[in-house]
């Protein structure tokens, strides 16, 4: 019985394996440089399209804001008013 007959599982070749292991890590790389050009593009497009617009982002943000405030608030007013006063005097039932 030789040393071979002993073991239990696979047994492995290293060369394959390191070669393997090899082009993986180079893959990896090429992925890694892709992503960095193709980010780099589209963040230098999105902030020429950005520094491109009349009204920046932030405040249209802003003015969006500001309009469901006011609209939050009339529609609360509303409400607790209809509640407030019950219903309209013209709209009563003809009971």
């Amino acid at each position: 019985m030789g040393d071979s007959e002993n073991r239990n599982g696979p047994q492995f070749r290293a060369g394959p394996l390191i070669t393997s292991a090899s082009l993986v890590g180079a893959g990896t790389l090429i992925v890694l440089a892709g992503l960095a050009v193709g980010g780099g593009h589209l963040v230098a497009a999105t902030r020429r399209w950005v520094s491109e617009m009349e009204v920046p982002p932030s405040e249209v943000a802003k003015q969006k804001w500001a309009q469901t405030r006011a609209a939050v608030s009339a529609g609360a007013s509303a409400g607790a008013s209809a509640w407030q006063n019950g219903p309209r005097a013209g709209l009563t039932s003809d009971s």
